[in-house]
C-alpha cells in the first residue's frame, strides 16, 4: 500500500476508478461529485487538493527558468502536498516519503543541478536534524512529554538539503510562527486543550516550499531593513 497501489477505489463500493474519471477537477465536476458506480458522495477535498497542486506548481514552474532543479523542485512540490495531507490525516510522516526527499536533495547537490553546494547541503541536512532533534529531547528532559515526532526531525533534514543551512532559520520561524497561529485557531475553535496533539510537518511544508522560492529574497529584504546589508 503506497501512494501508487492501489489503484484509486470508490471507499464505499470499491469499484476501481477507471482514467476518464479520474481526470483532475474535470472528472469530480462532471460527475458532480458521485460515484459513477454507486452515487456515493466524492469530497470536495479531492478538486480542491487538485487545484492547489497545479496552483503550486505553476507558480514554481513560472519562476524557475527551465532545468533540471526546475522539475526537481516540482516535484519537490507535490512531495510537501502528500505529506502535509498524510501527517493531517495520521500524524505521521512516512520514512518512504521523507527519506527518499532527503536523498534526493544531497543527490541534486552532489551533481550539480542544485544552486546549493553539496558542503551546505549536507551541513542542511545535519542541522536540520539535529536541530529538531536537540528540541524534542530538550522539551521531553523539562516536561516528560514528547512534543513532536521523528518524522518532523527527517522532514526538516530534507528541506536542509535542498535549500542548504543557511535558509533553515528562516524556515524554522515560518513555520514556528504559522504553527502558532493556526494551531491556536484549531484549539479555539474545537475547544480543545493545549495538550492536544497537532500536526508540525504541514507548517514545515508550507515554509519549507515558501523558502525554496523566495527565501533568499525574505532574507535579503530582512537584512535591509536591520541595515546589515
Amino acid at each position: 500500500f503506497n501512494l501508487s497501489v492501489p489503484r484509486s477505489r470508490c471507499p464505499k463500493c470499491n469499484t476501481p476508478i477507471k482514467f476518464y474519471d479520474n481526470i483532475p477537477v474535470i472528472s469530480w465536476l462532471l460527475l458532480r461529485g458521485k460515484c459513477r458506480q454507486c452515487s456515493n458522495p466524492i469530497s470536495f477535498r479531492y478538486p480542491a487538493i487538485e487545484l492547489l497542486s497545479g496552483t503550486m506548481c505553476f507558480t514554481v514552474s513560472y519562476l524557475f527558468p527551465f532545468s533540471y532543479f526546475a522539475i526537481a523542485a516540482v516535484i519537490f512540490t507535490l512531495v510537501l502536498i502528500a505529506l502535509t495531507f498524510i501527517d493531517i490525516d495520521t500524524m505521521l510522516l512516512p520514512d518512504q516519503i521523507t527519506l527518499p526527499l532527503l536523498w534526493s536533495g544531497l543527490y541534486l547537490a552532489l551533481v550539480g543541478w542544485s544552486p546549493v553546494s553539496l558542503t551546505d547541503a549536507v551541513i542542511g541536512a545535519m542541522a536540520g536534524y539535529l536541530i529538531l532533534w536537540s528540541i524534542y529531547w530538550g522539551f521531553k528532559l523539562l516536561t516528560g512529554k514528547e512534543g513532536m515526532g521523528y518524522g518532523d526531525f527527517k522532514l526538516l533534514a530534507a528541506l536542509g538539503a535542498w535549500m542548504g543551512w543557511q535558509l533553515l532559520p528562516l524556515v524554522i520561524i515560518l513555520s514556528s510562527l504559522v504553527g502558532a497561529v493556526i494551531g491556536s485557531v484549531i484549539l479555539v475553535m474545537n475547544k480543545q486543550g493545549r495538550d492536544t496533539a497537532l500536526p508540525f510537518g504541514p507548517y514545515l511544508a508550507a515554509a519549507g516550499w515558501i523558502s525554496l522560492l523566495w527565501g533568499d529574497q525574505i532574507l535579503a529584504s530582512y537584512l535591509q531593513f536591520a541595515g546589515l546589508e
